[in-house]
């Protein structure tokens, strides 16, 4: 579990990136559970954002996306949403203590 602060962290470390996971009118298919796998592996943090013709708010897309990548929600603003999980090889983010 993320504590407020390390949320907090990871929030402002979001601002500065591009969505680069989109949900589309499908949903949360195999496919897109695949690329966020893939790029949560890469990353550690993904932005992401939910298409206008999907039938998903971006808070279920969130929930979905990380029960399904074991990854934790950071945060959802309007459509985009954020996520996080860990590097099990070498983690590139060092979040703040407690």
């Amino acid at each position: 579990m993320l504590t407020g602060k390390q949320r907090a962290y990871l929030r402002s470390l979001a601002q500065k990136e591009d969505c680069i996971l989109y949900v589309g009118k499908a949903g949360v298919t195999d496919a897109v559970i695949a690329e966020a796998r893939d790029a949560l592996a890469a990353r550690e943090l993904v932005k992401g954002r939910v298409q206008e013709a999907c039938l998903y708010t971006a808070a279920e897309a969130q929930q979905a996306l990380c029960q399904a990548c074991g990854a934790e929600g950071v945060q959802v603003i309007g459509r985009v949403f954020v996520l996080y999980k860990k590097s099990e090889k070498a983690a590139k983010i060092a979040l703040p203590k407690g």
